[in-house]
């Protein structure tokens, strides 16, 4: 009764403190067998825990005498142990799973054994004083533990537990086990990507935030300015070293800033926003336009422009400018120098383009290509193929009679180029039905033509010597200046990253901002900086290479595209050229910047939408 007080019936012991029961038993039955044993425990309160749980003992055999009272914090939740799993080495080296219930029941033959022995040991008149015995069992034990080498392993979601013999285990050389944490992948290096993938659409924005501040990029001195200003016209480039302590105290890295912030520009007006071209009547409407009207000024300008495209095209022939845009209120064009984008030859790419500008380009003969187009009709003909070879006879028949007219319906060609209409007189209603005529059956031709226009896929592409002829047809195109409208009589924009003829040094603006954004239930400091402007493709590599040591290689950035240039990072499949084999040490961009635009681009039609660096690793989204 004593023994379940306060207790509850659910408890359930380990072997251990059963087998220290029976001890108990034994040589409680010992002591009472005496001829005072029986007198001096007359109440059953007499024998109590001295600890919970445990056994108990007799208060007379205590050494402070009295009655303690049980652990009050011991329940359910803090005493019960989850059955446990044993893992046994053999002696020939191999491991054996056991679970409780066995080792229970090995355990329950070894004191049955024990019994016996105690037993003749009461016969023999011997009696062993309960602490002595104690101490055997648990040396007992401790010599079973080091003899079969055990390693317990615990149910619960932990994959270990500390054992009391850790030591002990380790001497005897037992396995060391290690939790996925200790394994973590702080052990193995993560791949670094030190470089994103070159992208060649024009950028109006850029937003960029990091945990430490950005403010080191506003606001320059007088000096540091006009410093960052000669250095991109000289194109002499400062090296930084990996990491900055102190961006606001670095006078390199704000005159490099301001270095990676100009860009040259033709025409100039300077209330007018003259990028983007394409949808912007509202950036136009109320604003002066003397030339609207002025057919003698809009030929000065026209002449001028001509001039400065002309100017352009020989800077890129000679590779000293490596690229430059061509923005009008219809189309972009992006030029690119032999070398650059996998290919070994002057490149123009046009989005987007119309039936009538095409048809007006071939009549020029200017030789072009559509690449998504010929890349859609390839994977066509390969699914085509594909599936013909896995059909029967006839399926493959049907499917090859499908596939031709798939592939006639994309190139504008149709089968009914004669005319003949004989199946109406089989059915005998040649005279119910008119005829379409020669005009109708033209647009039905074209109908795939017309389809592409305006859209990423009617991206054109020019290569060689005839981006020479491009050029003098761009100067001579009428429909190239909008004739009615707010843009009307303003020639289109070039865009360039280096100087050239009639151009305006322009730079792109920035702005840093400190705000607080909530992480979690904290709000965390958050610095911000804005670039706004036509942020050409090398400038947004230099701001970014300047980010990686000013911020400690820890940094995120937004990128705003302008949607009809996202097309031009796919990737020409015309001749290429072999990495190096083309000099641009003169086009006067940053060395990092010349070997990025030099791969072809992997992002195919899309853009960058972010970019995130992580100790000095990219990570990007398109």
């Amino acid at each position: 009764m004593s023994q379940q007080e306060g207790y509850s019936p659910s408890f359930k012991r380990p072997a251990e403190i059963m087998r220290m029961r029976r001890k108990r038993t034994r040589s409680d039955a010992s002591v009472f067998a005496s001829p005072n044993g029986p007198g001096q425990s007359d109440s059953p309160r007499a024998c109590v825990r001295p600890f919970s749980p445990g056994p108990l003992f007799n208060n007379q055999n205590r050494p402070g005498g009295g009655t303690k009272r049980r652990n009050p914090f011991a329940n359910i939740e803090n005493t019960f142990s989850p059955k446990k799993k044993f893992l046994i080495y053999n002696d020939d080296g191999s491991a054996e799973v056991a679970d409780s219930s066995s080792r229970r029941s090995e355990e329950e033959g070894e004191e049955e054994e024990e019994d016996r022995s105690a037993a003749k040991e009461r016969h023999g008149g011997a009696t062993v004083a309960f602490r002595d015995r104690l101490a055997q069992a648990e040396l007992q034990e401790h010599q079973d533990i080091n003899s079969k080498k055990c390693l317990t392993f615990s149910e619960d979601d932990s994959l270990f537990e500390e054992e009391e013999e850790e030591e002990e285990a380790a001497d005897v050389g037992s396995p060391l086990l290690k939790s996925p944490q200790a394994i973590a992948p702080a052990s193995i290096a993560p791949p670094v990507c030190t470089e994103y993938p070159a992208d060649w659409s024009l950028k109006t924005r850029l937003l960029f935030t990091s945990p430490l501040t950005l403010s080191w990029a506003e606001q320059p001195k007088a000096q540091e300015e006009a410093s960052g200003l000669s250095r991109h016209c000289r194109a002499q480039f400062s090296t930084l070293p990996h990491s900055l302590q102190d961006p606001r105290s670095c006078s390199e890295l704000r005159q490099a800033f301001q270095q990676s912030l100009v860009y040259w520009q033709h025409p100039s007006l300077p209330w007018i926003t003259l990028f983007p071209r394409i949808n912007a009547e509202r950036s136009f409407a109320g604003r002066s336009t003397p030339w609207a009207q002025d057919r003698v000024l809009q030929q000065n300008l026209m002449s001028e422009w001509s001039v400065s495209l002309s100017s352009l095209y020989s800077l890129l022939k000679a590779r000293l400018c490596p690229y430059f845009y061509l923005c009008s209120y219809q189309f972009t064009v992006l030029f690119r120098a032999a070398g650059l984008g996998g290919s070994s030859s002057v490149t123009a790419s046009i989005s987007p383009t119309t039936r009538g500008l095409r048809e007006a380009m071939k009549a020029e003969g200017i030789e072009f290509s559509l690449p998504l187009v010929e890349e859609r009709r390839r994977s066509r003909e390969q699914q085509n193929l594909t599936v013909q070879q896995g059909d029967e006879e006839e399926q493959e028949c049907s499917e090859l009679k499908e596939g031709k007219e798939t592939q006639t319906g994309d190139e504008g060609e149709n089968d009914d180029e004669d005319g003949s209409f004989s199946w109406l007189k089989e059915m005998g209603v040649q005279d119910k039905i008119k005829k379409p005529d020669s005009i109708t059956m033209q647009l039905r031709k074209e109908g795939q033509t017309v389809a592409l226009d305006h859209k990423p896929e009617s991206m054109v592409c020019v290569e060689g010597p005839h981006t020479f002829t491009l050029i003098n047809f761009l100067i001579n195109c009428k429909s190239l200046v909008a004739a009615t409208g707010s843009q009307a009589g303003l020639p289109p924009t070039l865009l360039a990253p280096r100087a050239f003829r009639g151009a305006t040094m322009q730079t792109l603006k920035a702005r840093s901002v400190n705000v607080k954004s909530q992480v979690g239930s904290t709000y965390q400091n958050i610095s911000s900086l804005e670039i706004t402007g036509p942020i050409l493709p090398s400038s947004l590599h230099n701001v970014t290479t300047l980010l990686r040591p000013a911020q400690k290689g820890n940094f995120s950035a937004a990128l705003y595209t302008h949607t009809p240039t996202a097309v031009m990072n796919t990737h020409i499949t015309k001749p290429q050229c072999a990495g190096g084999s083309v000099d641009l040490s003169d086009c006067g961009l940053h060395p990092s910047s010349i070997q990025q635009l030099q791969q072809p681009s992997s992002l195919g039609k899309t853009a960058l939408t972010h970019i995130n660096m992580s100790n000095y690793s990219y990570i990007w989204k398109n």
